[in-house]
């Protein structure tokens, strides 16, 4: 699914460059569910970003379902972004103006997908939400609101989902909640890739990848 190579990322700011990530290689396999862990500042965000084709690597390989996503132009990553990998981020990202429904819809919207409310619909279902679909997201409450951002990220049936650090702005039992619903999703065989600083987070994935200062620290 996901396989990458000896990636290195530097930032350039002035005449100073910043090194955030020297040399990953690791494997993700369908069907996985990998946590990747790290302090502050380790490079596990810069690496969220490359896997996730926001951001590119200053050198190293990247295939994704063996797709050379080096040798992509930014409409081909923008393709990929919007049909295989869905997104999840720590603080929802959802349009406070709009119904948990046209929330969902959004990426069907940008990628010109057919049937947007019944898929909506469906997505919200499946998340346990669909009695709450006309409800804008100051309406509901954190669990939710993270349950309809999940629900986004399924609409366009992606192979890959990324996750910054999904249950930063819950409570425990919330958090809880939302992994045993990645785990649900995992289950029926999407791959998941998320980032947490949580030890116990972490537990609910079959491995942990754990970075410090962007190298790999330990994998298992």
């Amino acid at each position: 699914m996901v396989e990458l190579e000896s990636i290195t990322k530097v930032y350039k700011a002035g005449r100073t460059q910043v090194v955030a990530l020297r040399g990953i290689s690791c494997v993700v396999k369908q069907g996985e569910m990998v946590s990747i862990t790290g302090p502050s500042g380790s490079g596990k965000s810069t690496l969220m970003n490359i896997i996730g084709c926001l951001d590119k690597p200053s050198s190293g390989g990247y295939r994704l379902e063996e797709i050379e996503v080096n040798k992509l132009s930014d409409n081909k990553l923008a393709e990929i972004r919007n049909r295989k990998i869905g997104f999840v981020f720590q603080s929802f990202n959802l349009l406070p103006r709009a119904t948990a429904l046209a929330n969902v819809e959004l990426p069907l919207i940008y990628s010109g997908g057919g049937n947007r409310r019944q898929r909506a619909l469906q997505a919200l279902e499946s998340v346990g939400l669909a009695h709450r679909a006309k409800h804008r997201p100051s309406e509901l409450a954190g669990g939710e609101q993270q349950r309809v951002a999940i629900a986004r990220a399924l609409i366009n049936n992606p192979s890959l989902i990324l996750a910054d650090e999904p249950t930063g702005n819950l409570d425990t039992q919330t958090s809880k909640e939302i992994m045993l619903l990645f785990k649900q999703l995992n289950e029926q065989g999407i791959t998941i890739v998320l980032v947490t600083h949580e030890p116990y987070i972490a537990a609910y994935t079959q491995r942990t990848i754990r970075i410090r200062d962007g190298q790999i620290e330990a994998s298992g």
